[in-house]
């Protein structure tokens, strides 16, 4: 196991879990019609099997097949719902209310609005990352007609209350737009329960195929609608153009089916895995901060803080652990994770922080070898190679 990888990054990807492989092959070769030909056996037979996809995404979200919208990925999806519901609602209003610590992909969609004349309003979160419910509720005016708020965070795992912030935007006939990149089939997640009326979801994140991902959008109770993005076709409904990928969507809807039969066992085994990793990284070593909430946070994350230590330092000398200084979507960040500085972390030791994500494949021996190395390291670059 010495000199073995250890894969730690799930929140950046996940591996293709097998059973999805074999679920995704016959549609590679011998099933390759399009769905969109409805004159002949091939094209139905696609067509079938993307309809029978739309059903297993839908059912892991509470929602109904027509709800879905397949995208080219979770960033697809944001830019779709934030955008088309800015465009097609902006005589209604033209303000949009999103929080300091979402994923780059929506900070910097909303950011492309304001440029184009769109009030953005971006809410602070506690030291726990939490966004209070009360803020979100100021904030939202007679102008505002889109909450956006990440459900569990990219970076620190957190998860925040969307039940309550939904009730508060139902109330102010608020759109809400979840980002579910991390939390679906991580997290439970009901859209009517929790009254989310567009929720983004990614693919490669629960162990599905990269370039794939859907849009949620809610058809009725409210009914929501949005300016397409994607124009020459009218798939989709007319939501989003463009020739379906048949074994991307028949990998995400066995994926989603997986990970909901899955989820209860799998998020207690992670979570036994984590707090394993967090105490036998903090009983050896002092000046280590959990970043975000204890336990209102992912089963599979943990975001360290180590005082003394070079960021980067400490993340080329891990070299056996893929691990993560912050979000992989952000390329060539030089500065500070914008999460860590919304917790209120000065830049020193936002820069020495580390991601660790754990997935299906963890195993505690992996856990033992990683809490080994990490604190082995720490000594060093702190120069207490005999403890602290």
């Amino acid at each position: 196991m010495r000199n073995q990888r250890i894969y730690l990054d799930h929140q950046a990807t996940t591996p293709l879990d097998p059973r999805v492989f074999e679920a995704m092959r016959p549609y590679f070769t011998e099933k390759f019609g399009n769905p969109a030909s409805k004159s002949h056996p091939f094209g139905w037979e696609a067509s079938e099997a993307v309809e029978r996809a739309r059903e297993q995404v839908a059912a892991l979200v509470g929602a109904e097949p027509g709800e879905i919208v397949f995208t080219s990925g979770a960033t697809e999806a944001v830019n779709l719902a934030i955008k088309g519901v800015a465009e097609m609602y902006a005589q209604r209003g033209r303000q949009i209310v999103t929080v300091a610590t979402e994923h780059r992909a929506v900070l910097d969609t909303c950011r492309a609005l304001e440029l184009a004349g769109f009030g953005i309003t971006r809410l602070g979160v506690g030291s726990d990352g939490l966004l209070s419910p009360d803020v979100l509720g100021a904030a939202l005016t007679a102008d505002t007609i889109l909450a956006c708020v990440m459900q569990a965070n990219n970076e620190i795992g957190v998860i925040q209350d969307i039940a309550a912030l939904g009730s508060i935007c139902r109330e102010q006939r608020v759109f809400l737009f979840v980002d579910g990149a991390q939390s679906v089939g991580k997290v439970p997640v009901d859209v009517n329960a929790q009254q989310i009326d567009l929720l983004a979801i990614s693919g490669h994140k629960l162990y599905g195929p990269k370039g794939i991902g859907a849009l949620y959008l809610r058809r009725r109770n409210p009914q929501v609608r949005l300016k397409a993005q994607l124009h020459g076709g009218g798939h989709e409904r007319g939501r989003r153009s463009g020739t379906l990928p048949t074994p991307l969507i028949v990998g995400l809807g066995q994926a989603c089916q997986l990970a909901g039969e899955e989820l209860a066992g799998e998020a207690q085994r992670q979570l036994s895995l984590r707090e394993r990793l967090v105490a036998g990284i903090t009983a050896q070593l002092d000046g280590v901060r959990l970043n975000g909430h204890p336990n209102l946070r992912l089963a599979g994350n943990a975001n360290l803080s180590f005082t003394g230590v070079d960021g980067a330092a400490l993340l080329t000398r891990l070299t056996t652990i893929a691990v993560s200084s912050g979000s992989a979507c952000t390329t060539e960040e030089a500065e500070p994770s914008h999460v860590l500085r919304a917790l209120g972390l000065p830049d020193d030791l936002a820069a020495a922080s580390i991601r660790f994500g754990l997935g299906r494949s963890t195993t505690a021996e992996e856990i033992e070898t990683a809490i080994a190395l990490v604190v082995r390291v720490v000594r060093e670059l702190r120069g207490t190679p005999e403890g602290d």
